[in-house]
């Protein structure tokens, strides 16, 4: 991802990424790095970025319906308790991604997302003690953004550790930017400055 920002015939500056299509524009400025706290939302990103391995984020981001009907809305608590009948329902549902490696990962990690409820008393107060303190690597405007970041590895070298699955550094650094861990809108792009607003007046999670 470069570091360039476009105008729209509107007068509306963003990044480049989210191109002209509208649900990704829509994406882009309403969703992407505003800052989540709440478990559900964190829960059904970390798993659909892990769906999105492989794959472009706009294949998963029009089938994401599909999946929160799949995922039970991704409520960790019943995503835990799936059997073999949920995979094979999973399976043989076109709306989402037929991978059984990533669906049993899914159910996999919600076990892995109440030990962390558990230990830390929710994966908001988890995530966001992993919130840099500033931008890490190059940021400048010929720069890409990274792929990765020294935190990044870090949180999927401890979540690997705790049991999870389909969370390499690439993975949860896409988590990072979209939940607002951290803002990657590019200088001058609209929707970049209100999460710096929200960004600013969040109350962190303890």
């Amino acid at each position: 991802m470069t570091q360039e920002v476009q105008t729209d015939e509107f007068g509306v500056s963003r990044c480049r990424w989210p191109g002209t299509a509208a649900d990704y524009v829509d994406y882009h400025d309403n969703e992407w790095g505003r800052p989540v706290v709440d478990d559900v939302r964190l829960f059904e990103k970390i798993c659909l970025e892990g769906f999105q391995s492989g794959l472009s984020w706009i294949t998963i981001l029009r089938k994401r319906e599909n999946f929160r009907a799949a995922f039970a809305r991704f409520d960790p608590v019943r995503v835990a308790g799936f059997d073999e009948g949920d995979v094979a329902r999973m399976l043989d549902d076109a709306g989402i991604v037929r991978h059984q490696g990533k669906i049993r990962s899914a159910i996999n990690n919600a076990a892995r997302a109440l030990e962390l409820i558990e230990e830390r008393g929710s994966l908001a107060a988890y995530f966001w003690s992993w919130e840099p303190a500033g931008p890490e690597g190059e940021r400048s405007a010929d720069a890409p953004v990274p792929a990765t970041t020294p935190t990044s590895v870090a949180i999927a070298k401890d979540l690997k550790k705790r049991g999870w699955s389909f969370v390499g550094p690439t993975t949860v650094y896409a988590f990072m930017q979209a939940m607002g861990l951290v803002n990657d809108h590019v200088p001058g792009c609209d929707a970049g400055r209100e999460c710096d607003q929200a960004r600013a007046e969040l109350a962190r999670p303890v």
